[in-house]
């Protein structure tokens, strides 16, 4: 039984273990916040486009654009 709890306290297995975990939540944690910069840029971005194109006005086939032809 003691070789077994000497042997269990020299074993860093767990300890690589939970390193892991810790920068796999980490890194996931970054992705979220990057993912939820890059969602609310473009729907500011999609919003104005929007906005933008609503107040244009698209002339008709054939209508002449200046007024001062020959």
């Amino acid at each position: 039984m003691m070789k077994f709890i000497k042997n269990f306290r020299k074993d860093e297995d767990g300890a690589v273990t939970v390193d892991w975990v810790v920068l796999t939540a980490a890194v996931v944690g970054l992705a979220i916040a990057a993912y939820q910069s890059i969602e609310d840029g473009a729907t500011a971005l999609t919003d104005s486009t929007s906005s933008f194109l609503g107040t244009q006005t698209v002339g008709s086939i054939g209508e002449s654009s200046s007024s001062g032809s020959s």
